[in-house]
């Protein structure tokens, strides 16, 4: 039972008590009548109800002290602290001395509305009595702590402009059930949720977006859903595998266990435990998948950890089997329980709640960033108003990373949980992520092709994610904005394909749709080299041209029989004689890296075509950038 709750009944039950020693034959048994049925109401959660009783019994008695600290607990119980408090008050002024004891349920939600100086206030002058028991003492200690915790982050701030206003997502998602563990594909196209229908069996539950609005929700299509619980689920970004907690199934590892189902033509296959290496015989819960379905992050109980719950990180082998999962370490975990990890599509921002770090109270929601070698950052809390005095829960975040998802039994809600959506503040948001989908071909037959998908950091040449396209050549892939990326596709007997997405400075909203033909290796079979790049007027290779130079240099390596040549063309500003000696010694340039790189030079010729070949209009400057390139001819196979 929860704590105001229980405040709700100590009331009834001791209040009541000092009201009749004090003045028992004035008491009205109406009133009494009334304040009995409006507890018993309170305690099955019909709490509308019963703030109508417990007004209407101040009504008829203004100094019916249980019904002002009643009707407190009433509005605490509901989150309405602005509500409590006021009743409180009332009620402090109706009697200090007996209510003095409520000091400390009356700091609590001072805390939920933000006035946290006061809260502390209070607590001193509650700690000051000298009557508690330790029980009591140390509660409030704790609820000290916390508040102080909060005033330091307020002084931190780096934003007190921010407003954290929920919107419920309206009846085509939320019933007069509870939803929860909201979670989207990166397109945003699709959410799904879990219900816990009739109080008594968790299934999935999906929305599609159409024109921005959000279709009645229905359940997962397929054979995924059971009358058995499924819960805690987290669907891929590219909306094609579900991971999913599952407990006390036939084939179960330990109580709980960590499931997956993969989306067919019919619908979700039938749930596959996903085995000893993931599964223990503790609890194992919550999963989440990076972006590029290569790492399964969730929670366990399992022996070994730092505290209760530790967050866990397991890999995807080549195999296809899923590594020996590794505890994040000290940085994340503690002594307490850290749970619910959502890693956001920029693969880099960990998000998570925990009741183990210091805190606003109960669960609170932080996050941690992985840097260069994957090295975890310090951890964040992520503030008030977000997280509050109360538990938080699960949190998804949109690829746009301001966007939040997650549940809430708010005043508004349609019944028990539903799932909210809210704006970040923009210190604590992720990488804003875009992406990239389409098909890997061969150019000749038009055969879907299973290939590999790289995108690599242009000025660290640093891997930052690498997919394998599925049977048919469909791929989708992630691109956090704020770097340079090379972008290359590749497949063995097939020239390699190459293009960039410059987003350091890009801030576009766009996603990217790209089809791509791959060539069969063979005579006259040509690429352009789009990752290689001369200052304006130069022929001096940059440093970022070397991941495209070290491809052609695995191509060659793999491929010996091959030769090739190295082509340059510039666009038609300038003197034509001086765009064909540009053309020329950047194309030497080329040849010369190779060599270096020990390649023979008798593979390898190059030609400076100047303005001769333009591949677009030289009118405007995005016609010229394409002019401006160098090229790779397959010449002897």
């Amino acid at each position: 039972m929860k704590y105001f709750l229980k405040l709700i009944l100590f009331v009834a039950i001791t209040c009541e008590a000092f009201s009749q020693s004090k003045n028992s034959t004035q008491l009205n048994e109406i009133v009494k009548k009334n304040y009995e049925a409006a507890i018993n109401k309170a305690i099955e959660k019909e709490y509308s109800q019963a703030i109508v009783l417990l007004q209407q019994i101040i009504e008829t008695d203004s100094n019916y002290v249980d019904a002002y600290l009643s009707l407190a607990g009433v509005y605490a119980e509901i989150k309405n602290h602005a509500a409590a408090i006021s009743y409180f008050e009332k009620a402090f002024i109706k009697d200090s001395a007996r209510t003095f004891f409520y000091n400390l349920p009356y700091a609590i939600n001072l805390a939920g509305n933000g006035e946290f100086e006061k809260a502390i206030q209070t607590l001193n002058k509650y700690l000051s009595n000298n009557q508690h028991g330790e029980t009591a003492r140390k509660a409030g200690e704790y609820r000290k702590k916390c508040f102080e915790f909060a005033i330091e982050q307020q002084k931190k701030s780096l934003d007190n402009s921010y407003q954290f206003v929920p919107i419920n997502m309206g009846d085509s998602i939320n019933s007069n059930e509870s939803e929860y563990f909201p979670s989207l594909t990166i397109d945003g196209s699709e959410l799904v949720f879990t219900r816990n229908v009739g109080n008594t069996n968790e299934d999935f539950f999906s929305s599609k977006a159409l024109n921005k609005t959000w279709e009645k929700a229905v359940p997962l299509l397929g054979n995924v859903n059971t009358k058995l619980n499924e819960g805690a689920q987290n669907i891929s970004q590219d909306g094609q595998w579900l991971v999913f907690t599952a407990c006390n199934r036939s084939d179960s590892w330990g109580g709980c266990d960590i499931y997956i189902s993969y989306f067919t033509k019919t619908g979700w296959s039938e749930a596959i435990n996903l085995g000893g290496n993931i599964n223990s015989d503790q609890w194992d819960s919550q999963p989440c998948l990076s972006p590029d379905k290569k790492d399964l992050y969730f929670a366990s109980r399992r022996w070994g950890g730092f505290g209760g719950s530790d967050i866990y990180v397991s890999h995807l082998l080549p195999n296809g089997n899923w590594s020996i999962p590794e505890n994040l370490g000290p940085e994340i975990n503690t002594k307490g329980d850290e749970s619910s990890p959502f890693i956001h599509s920029d693969n880099q921002t960990l998000f998570f709640t925990s009741n183990g770090l210091v805190g606003y109270g109960g669960d609170d929601l932080f996050l941690i960033r992985k840097g260069p070698n994957a090295v975890w950052s310090q951890l964040e809390n992520l503030g008030f108003p977000i997280n509050t005095i109360h538990q938080e829960g699960t949190l998804f975040v949109a690829a746009n990373a301001t966007t939040a998802y997650y549940s809430s039994n708010k005043s508004d809600s349609r019944g028990g949980l539903d799932i909210y959506s809210f704006e970040l503040p923009k210190h604590i948001r992720a990488q804003k992520t875009l992406w990239i989908k389409g098909v890997v071909f061969d150019k000749k037959t038009l055969q879907g092709l299973p290939a590999t998908v790289e995108l690599t950091e242009l000025e660290t040449s640093r891997l930052v994610s690498t997919i394998q396209t599925d049977e048919k050549g469909n791929y989708l892939m992630t691109l956090p904005v704020g770097k340079n990326y090379a972008f290359t596709v590749n497949r063995k007997n097939y020239l390699f394909y190459s293009d960039n997405f410059l987003l350091k400075q890009n801030d576009s909203d766009s996603a990217y749709e790209k089809n791509i033909a791959l060539q069969p290796i063979e005579i006259n079979a040509a690429i352009i080299l789009k990752n290689i790049f001369f200052d304006n007027a130069k022929s001096n290779l940059k440093i970022e041209s070397q991941l495209e130079l070290e491809k052609i240099v695995q191509l060659l390596t793999l491929n010996p029989s091959l030769q090739i040549q190295i082509s340059g063309h510039t666009d038609n500003i300038g003197k034509e004689i001086d765009n064909n000696l540009l053309s020329e010694n950047r194309a030497n340039a080329v040849v010369s890296f190779l060599i270096d790189k020990g390649v023979s030079k008798n593979r390898l010729t190059s030609k400076g075509f100047g303005d001769t070949k333009p591949i677009a209009t030289n009118e405007t400057e995005q016609g010229r950038t394409q002019n401006r390139r160098t090229e790779m001819k397959i010449t002897a196979h």
